[in-house]
């Protein structure tokens, strides 16, 4: 990737949220024979450094296993780093923990922190004296909760009984009721409808508008980031490939362009060699859908001559000429990777 990627080491000013060196390793034990078992280390987090500073959104982005969910647990406190240095407005998570849970909140996209048998209203209550919230801040945080984020009609309504989008909604609502001066969302929008996406970044953004709450967020839904984040990190691996703005990730991918072919019927890949006298493959296969394919092609190059050439020798029905997409650029990303 080399400096295009750009720097990786955190530009979160004087940090809020601070990692240095950070590492977590899992003992794995694997069953290799009958009676025997083999132990191996799995490298979950592999010295990431970065800070964040208060006030800021920050996404957290990579493929399955990257290392992202890891990440925050040991920011919670729910994890011990194996290694480095880690902080969250001064307080070691890991030995702090009670200290910390004041000051933070936290929404797992695939868990609920509701009582599962009880209705909203009686989960926030239950969050009320645990956090020993005052009864004034309580109601005008629970009020702003229930406005914005439309939680109105199931107060009542047990938790079990939710829709996905309205427990995460509720989910939500829960993890902001002590005023927490960062928030961790984990997928937040995990199998949500596209009118509740829209209700929960609104939210968000209004939240760290008015507040200043410092929000990292982790999803693979990237939409989430282009509206919500001015920052984004990309980890793979247990490493930070990338950390800097949106349009500096933007920037990786300009050296292609991509032509989105649909055709009458499903194919291979579509393959163009080189008319030129260095050969090699005028297009690269990015992916393919039924009969859709995505096919990057170098951004100086022209678009006409391959369109003509695809249309003589394939069954086109439509073809247009698209930049680069952020999802095709961290796609690029991770192929480039060792």
């Amino acid at each position: 990737m080399g400096a295009a990627a750009g720097p990786a080491t955190g530009t979160g000013g004087d940090g809020f949220i601070t990692l240095d060196g950070v590492e977590k390793v899992f003992q794995v034990r694997r069953r290799t024979g009958l009676l025997r078992r083999e132990r191996r280390e799995v490298r979950a987090v592999d010295g990431i450094s970065f800070r964040v500073a208060r006030g800021e959104m920050v996404g957290y982005i990579g493929p399955n296993g990257a290392g992202k969910s890891t990440t925050i647990k040991m920011l919670t406190g729910i994890l011990t780093p194996s290694g480095g240095r880690l902080r969250v407005a001064g307080i070691d998570p890991s030995r702090e923990r009670t200290r910390l849970a004041h000051r933070i909140g936290v929404v797992f996209g695939q868990r609920t922190t509701l009582w599962w048998d009880l209705p909203l209203r009686d989960s926030y209550r239950l969050m009320h004296r645990m956090y020993r919230i005052p009864d004034r801040r309580y109601r005008e945080n629970l009020d702003r909760c229930v406005e914005l984020l439309d939680l109105g009609e199931l107060l009542d309504v047990p938790v079990r009984q939710l829709s996905l989008g309205q427990r995460m909604r509720g989910d939500i609502a829960a993890a902001l009721l002590h005023d927490p001066e960062v928030l961790y969302l984990d997928e937040p929008t995990i199998g949500l409808d596209v009118i509740s996406k829209s209700k929960v970044r609104r939210f968000l953004k209004e939240l760290n508008t008015e507040r200043g709450t410092t929000v990292l967020l982790t999803t693979h839904d990237l939409t989430d980031i282009e509206q919500l984040c001015n920052r984004v990190m990309v980890i793979d691996h247990g490493r930070l490939m990338y950390d800097g703005s949106l349009e500096g990730l933007h920037e990786v991918g300009e050296s292609e362009r991509m032509l989105v072919v649909d055709l009458e019927s499903e194919l291979p890949p579509i393959v163009l060699e080189s008319e030129g006298a260095g050969g090699g493959p005028a297009l690269r296969a990015v992916k393919v859908e039924g009969p859709r394919q995505w096919l990057a092609f170098p951004a100086a190059a022209s678009a006409a001559p391959l369109v003509a050439r695809i249309a003589a020798d394939y069954p086109l029905v439509d073809l247009s000429v698209r930049e680069p997409d952020i999802e095709a650029v961290i796609a690029r990303m991770y192929e480039a990777a060792p």
